[in-house]
């Protein structure tokens, strides 16, 4: 019997908060706090208009090698580690998948997605490829993915190793049960520690920056608007107090 740890959930407020914000505004606040790049470099969005903010269930794949791996090992079903990872999704989970960048293997197809989905899982994030792409699409499963595949899981040169333990997804470290925050601006990842700070300097940013969206659009001046310079600080407290400002979270 393959034992699996289960992941640390966020708490659902924090989730909550998160989903409004937008990857870009996490990726550029927590830039600020010194993660320079929390962005992963490769997968992109399958289905555009989609957004998910969600905790990461990993899967992490290696390189084949005959004396680790033979595909008679996949004659029993449950030895299979990307259906264990499958296994663990609650409502709202996103799986992340490093697949080494490989494009020439499909991690998952349509009945795994078809089970994903029906467990409640928010969105699939691979640095690799998925099969099955006229079904899968049906499903309207948010996905990001390098891209497409005939082939499965482990025809050609990768297999999976691992599942719930740190992983390198498009450049960037994801420890289980990391926040995911994603959307058609890529997939940002996001550590449970920083997710409260970065929720507070987001609000910040947010109500300025639409006083100067306003303000831009009459023609003002960027120097003074964008960002928003001291001088206009006041300008800004008084249009506060006649305009609400939508709160991202």
């Amino acid at each position: 019997m393959t034992h699996i740890s289960d992941i640390t959930r966020p708490p659902k407020d924090l989730i909550d908060a998160l989903r409004e914000i937008g990857a870009a505004t996490v990726a550029g606040t927590l830039g600020h706090m010194g993660f320079r790049n929390p962005h992963m470099v490769g997968p992109v969005a399958q289905n555009h208009g989609k957004s998910i903010v969600g905790p990461a269930l990993t899967l992490q794949f290696m390189p084949q090698r005959p004396d680790l791996f033979t595909e008679g090992e996949y004659a029993d079903p449950e030895t299979q580690l990307h259906r264990h990872v499958l296994y663990h999704a609650q409502e709202g989970d996103v799986v992340v998948v490093d697949a080494r960048g490989d494009m020439s293997s499909g991690v998952f197809g349509d009945m795994m997605s078809t089970y994903f989905k029906g467990r409640g899982g928010a969105g699939i994030v691979i640095d690799g490829c998925m099969r099955d792409r006229p079904n899968v699409e049906k499903l309207d499963l948010p996905l990001w993915l390098r891209g497409w595949t005939p082939n499965y899981h482990v025809q050609t040169s990768i297999y999976p190793n691992a599942v719930n333990v740190p992983i390198a997804c498009g450049g960037v470290t994801v420890i289980p049960g990391d926040i995911i925050v994603a959307d058609d601006d890529g997939v940002v990842v996001l550590p449970v520690a920083m997710a409260a700070k970065v929720i507070e300097e987001s609000q910040k940013h947010h109500d300025w920056e639409e006083f100067s969206r306003v303000k831009l659009m009459e023609g003002a001046p960027l120097q003074r608007y964008y960002p928003l310079h001291d001088d206009a600080r006041g300008e800004y407290e008084e249009w506060r107090k006649t305009n609400r400002v939508k709160n991202p979270s």
